[in-house]
């Protein structure tokens, strides 16, 4: 496992807003349920990828290790590439609420903003599919 300590290390970042929602939501988990925030990307979605953003107890083998904005973080290898230069955002205004994730990987997403698709060539984790746009895409 490998334990990144310097920001300049680091494959994403989060805003302050993105931090201060993930300490609260881990603050309401159930005492030693949850204790760091999994980014990862999964196959599936309306462009071929989708974010997944979830509390686990810790890192597993190979995830790669860090702390944003007091927040610990772990990305598996396989992800990690995916996310490099990514920032996770969280909007609470009239018209959008949740997280945002900002990737300079993307090079199209779905309306929603929750998958998105990467550069030709890229080779898809085995079982993907490109769904229709509408297929988990909800507000």
């Amino acid at each position: 496992m490998e334990i990144i300590e310097r920001p300049t290390d680091t494959i994403l970042t989060l805003t302050p807003a993105a931090a201060d929602k993930i300490r609260e939501l881990l603050a309401e988990e159930t005492e030693g349920e949850s204790m760091v925030l999994r980014v990862a990307i999964q196959g599936g979605g309306c462009s071929g990828f989708q974010y997944g953003l979830g509390f686990d107890m810790g890192a597993a083998g190979g995830d790669l290790e860090f702390t944003l904005e007091g927040v610990p973080v772990v990305v598996d290898p396989f992800s990690a590439p995916y996310l490099q230069g990514a920032t996770i955002d969280f909007l609470n205004s009239i018209s959008e609420s949740g997280f945002k994730i900002d990737n300079p990987n993307a090079v199209s997403s779905c309306g929603c903003g929750h998958s998105f698709q990467v550069e030709e060539g890229e080779e898809m984790p085995e079982g993907t599919h490109v769904g229709g746009c509408g297929s988990g895409c909800s507000h």
